[in-house]
């Protein structure tokens, strides 16, 4: 079994050299320490208060128009791309003006640092380009760059709130001025609104004046042309002419039904009077003298079938009867007769009225066909003045609910504060004890991995280690040393020639039962004997001078 030597970090070596170089750890470690607690100390406080807007629509339903009202249910919810663009109002320059005029900030130190003097550290950095210079810049830019380096909004996620943060070194102008952006955010969107129904109003009185004179002209168009063409308008919203089409309509079905009923009256009575039958009918019935003389023919009848019951047929009483009765029969055929004669009279007017309805009714139907252009021209008028009227009334509804808004100052802003800033008591920056602990810790670090990159270029820190062959696979080419030659590299001493590492190596490898034993006594072995090379080399050198 072969085995090559290969050099492995020490960890005890790198401790002892750090404890030797202790002070070169702890001094820059407690200066940093001492520097950054100095520092903290000496820095100006500054602290922070938040307020917080609640993105919402909080108009009065009795206040929204008729038209939101019928959209309300499609009405969308407020997605986040909408409060990103609310913080992006926050941020804006016009509110940050607004806000700035009415704190005063222009006039604080703080916010302008040329009425306390440019420091020298802003000077340098000015001078490298690395600052802005304060002398080059207006009053305004130095106080917006101030106000925009102290102010934070951002959106809360899954929220629709926007949180509104204002740093300064006084607390109470901290607080301040968060309620302040947010009240000015509130006015903001108020004024807009305001601003955007008062053009409305303006837009939709200009426009209703125009459309009044439209629909004036339309209507006077739809009269003229209707005087000119005859197409007036009767009741129930029709024309005339369907007016008296439909009246016709009705006269003519009366005239029939007048006309079947008396030559169907006629046609009856003439077959009763043919037939010898008695003649019954309501009209007959509703003559007096035909009632007289049916019950004359009656009493008749009733006195003949007496008498004939004595008498015989010859005597002059029963032909008496009979003759009476004759007449009295000829008497009803004959009023029977004036009847139906008096019918076939009304049958005949009526279809002499139905013959002139029907001719007038054909006229009003050439006239109406003759109209159907000039009424076609007739609708298409009258849908456009339909049209101008529909858009002038709802314009003015629209003028009437602008009207309100603008007269009442009912525009309240899609916002709402949920959270009111307060005066911090409690620095925001500098925090104190994280920043020195940072420092330091980071200083002791620094400082110790200095220290130890520094042993580890010098080789310091590294000792020999025997491997097998089967380890030696897992380490890569040119990492190992062969013990043979690296003995061979060290000179002869006759002192140790019992400690050399190849002899070592030699006598243990046979001996050991286990190859990973024998390969840690070998590197125990080589540990000792480059110790005892080290302390007698020059002892060594003189000896092999003198052979």
């Amino acid at each position: 079994m072969s085995a090559t030597v290969a050099d492995e970090l020490d960890l005890g070596a790198v401790g002892r050299a750090l404890r030797a170089k202790k002070l070169w750890v702890i001094v820059p470690t407690l200066l940093v320490a001492a520097l950054t607690f100095a520092a903290v100390n000496l820095a100006t406080p500054r602290y922070k208060s938040e307020a917080r807007l609640l993105i919402e629509g909080r108009e009065n339903v009795f206040l929204r128009p008729e038209a939101e009202k019928l959209g309300e249910r499609d009405r969308a919810v407020i997605d986040q791309e909408a409060v990103a663009s609310q913080v992006q109002l926050v941020l804006s320059r016009d509110l940050a003006r607004k806000v700035i005029k009415d704190l005063k900030l222009g006039e604080r130190p703080e916010f302008d640092p040329v009425l306390s003097g440019v420091s020298l550290l802003r000077q340098v950095l000015s001078m490298t380009g690395l600052a802005k210079d304060p002398l080059k810049m207006s009053p305004e830019e130095r106080v917006l760059e101030s106000y925009y380096e102290r102010l934070t909004a951002f959106a809360v996620d899954k929220s629709r709130v926007i949180s509104i943060e204002f740093t300064s070194a006084d607390p109470e102008l901290a607080a301040q001025a968060a309620n302040a952006v947010a009240e000015a955010y509130q006015d903001l969107q108020q004024s807009a609104k305001h601003d955007q129904t008062r053009v409305a109003s303006q837009w939709l009185g200009s426009e209703i004046e125009t459309l009044r004179k439209r629909v004036a002209e339309a209507e006077g168009k739809v009269e003229d042309f209707r005087s000119k063409s005859n197409l007036f308008i009767g009741t129930n919203n029709t024309t005339l002419s369907n007016q008296q089409m439909g009246e016709l309509n009705s006269q003519l079905a009366i005239a029939r039904s007048q006309k079947a009923e008396s030559e169907a009256k006629a046609r009856l009575i003439r077959n009763l009077i043919r037939s010898g039958q008695p003649i019954e009918s309501s009209e007959i019935s509703n003559s007096e003298l035909i009632r007289r003389l049916a019950e004359q023919s009656a009493t008749l009848k009733a006195q003949l079938a007496e008498q004939s019951s004595t008498l015989l047929g010859n005597h002059p009483r029963i032909k008496e009867l009979k003759a009476q009765i004759t007449d009295l029969d000829r008497q009803l055929r004959h009023e029977g007769e004036k009847l139906v004669r008096g019918f076939e009279n009304d049958a005949r007017i009526a279809g002499a009225r139905l013959e002139t309805l029907t001719s007038s009714l054909d006229q009003l139907k050439r006239q109406a066909t003759s109209t159907n252009e000039q009424d076609v021209v007739l609708r298409a008028f009258e849908r456009e003045a339909k049209a101008q009227r529909d858009l002038l009334e709802s314009y003015l509804a629209k003028y009437r609910e602008a009207s309100a808004r603008d007269s009442l100052g009912m525009t309240p802003a899609e916002a709402r504060i949920i959270s009111r800033a307060i005066v911090s008591n409690t620095p925001a920056f500098p925090k104190k004890v994280p920043i020195v602990l940072i420092a330091t810790f980071a200083t002791l670090f620094l400082a110790a991995g200095f220290i130890t990159t520094g042993e580890l270029l010098a080789g310091n820190v590294y000792r020999p280690a025997y491997v097998t062959a089967e380890e030696a696979t897992l380490v890569p080419a040119g990492a190992l040393v062969d013990p043979v030659e690296h003995a061979a590299l060290a000179p002869a001493d006759a002192h140790v020639e019992s400690r050399d590492p190849a002899a070592a190596f030699a006598t243990a490898s046979p001996v050991a039962s286990d190859p990973r034993a024998a390969a840690r006594a070998a590197i125990a072995d080589l540990v000792q004997a480059v110790r005892a090379r080290s302390a007698s080399e020059h002892q060594v050198v003189a000896a092999g001078g003198g052979r």
